[in-house]
């Protein structure tokens, strides 16, 4: 039998919409659910569960408010709410990182610092983002603040760090604007070098604050990993990383090219991808910072073209004028990896009707406890198709 561990707070945050459900059952539930939504477009193979799913998360998020005994609480924001919902221990985030929330957490009163009230705009910590690097154990601790300057904060650092010894950086981030976003636009780092580097399928990984990286490492390695097998790359083709980010799916899928092109809109992910291309001496990689799909089309009117093209869009999936453009590109295979299957059904309805077929679909678990799921699926061309 599997041995089930409980939330204390399960009820109240809303994180975790599968809390109290055996892990086996909420595979089967994920399965069901990537049937239900894929299925027409062809046989859904099981899903790729973790053998430990639990501490999985290697960012963690917590934001800062007192209780009604004006006690210093962190915790989480309850579903669809600004109340934050205390959390003593999260079964699905970092120990470590969690420990150092804690440990923040204590030092606040002797520092004289004020927890941010969203309503009347006054205080100084918002939230803290603790950031561990799972192959390389460097971790980033950053302290959001709603004004710029944070007393003491050369000794805040060093007693943080006589706890913590294992933090490299320290940085500050400034959120002066009511928002729900939780990063501000300036940030300075205040011990270390304001970012950290980790491992991932071989290759090493520059992550700064505001990096897109995910966040179930064990699982990355595997999605990256299939994504890639499933684009059964020979070395000579030549493969375009929409939405490439800081380069994870580019450079993982260079050793095995003859050249790839990563686009992506944010800058500053670029910047990192590029440094993270050289760290790597990868020669065969180029990253442009700009609207993929409009780079797609831009190709095609220069009657340029690509193998394979990797896609992995946000949430919300992509747009028709994006998927158009793969279509007039007409790359060989296209390997969509979604973190939405509802958006994944109706881009793959797109697809499907404009000259591509799923051959493969592949569910992976990437958030046990929680309804999401990863998907992948490899379209090819059907003029292609014997």
């Amino acid at each position: 039998m599997e041995k089930m561990t409980t939330c204390s707070v399960a009820g109240k945050c809303g994180g975790c919409q599968y809390q109290g459900i055996p892990y086996k059952e909420q595979l089967k539930k994920k399965q069901k659910q990537a049937e239900k939504l894929l299925g027409k477009f062809g046989k859904v193979k099981p899903i790729i569960g973790m053998e430990r799913p639990y501490y999985y998360r290697n960012k963690v998020h917590s934001v800062f408010d007192r209780d009604r005994k004006g006690n210093i609480i962190s915790g989480t924001y309850q579903a669809g709410t600004h109340k934050v919902v205390a959390v003593e221990e999260c079964l699905i985030e970092d120990r470590k990182c969690q420990e150092i929330i804690r440990t923040i957490r204590g030092m606040l009163k002797s520092f004289k610092i004020k927890t941010y009230d969203e309503d009347t705009g006054y205080g100084l910590l918002r939230h803290v983002l603790v950031r561990r690097g799972f192959q390389s154990g460097e971790i980033m601790v950053i302290l959001v603040l709603g004004s710029p300057i944070l007393p003491s904060k050369n000794n805040f650092v060093k007693t943080l760090r006589k706890v913590h010894p294992e933090i490299t950086t320290v940085v500050l981030n400034v959120n002066d604007k009511k928002t729900s976003m939780v990063l501000g636009d300036q940030e300075k780092a205040i011990y270390g070098k304001g970012y950290i580097r980790d491992k991932l399928c071989g290759c090493t990984f520059r992550i700064s604050p505001k990096s897109f990286y995910q966040v179930n490492p064990v699982q990355t390695e595997i999605l990256y990993q299939t994504a890639v097998r499933l684009a059964d790359l020979k070395g000579k083709e030549s493969v375009i990383d929409a939405y490439c980010g800081i380069g994870t799916i580019s450079l993982t899928a260079a050793r095995h090219a003859g050249k790839v092109i990563g686009v992506e809109l944010n800058r500053d992910a670029v910047r990192d991808a590029r440094i993270n291309a050289r760290e790597n001496q990868m020669k065969n990689v180029e990253f442009f910072q700009g609207d993929a799909g409009e780079f797609m089309t831009a190709m095609a009117d220069n009657k340029q073209g690509a193998d394979v093209v990797f896609m992995d869009p946000p949430r919300a999936g992509s747009d028709e004028k994006f998927l158009s453009s793969i279509v007039k590109l007409q790359p060989e295979k296209v390997v969509y990896i979604s973190c939405n299957p509802v958006t994944l059904a109706r881009d793959l309805k797109y697809l499907t009707k404009n000259g591509y077929e799923a051959k493969v679909i592949q569910p992976v678990e990437m958030f046990p406890f929680t309804e999401h799921m990863e998907c992948i699926v490899k379209l090819v061309r059907k003029c292609l198709l014997t």
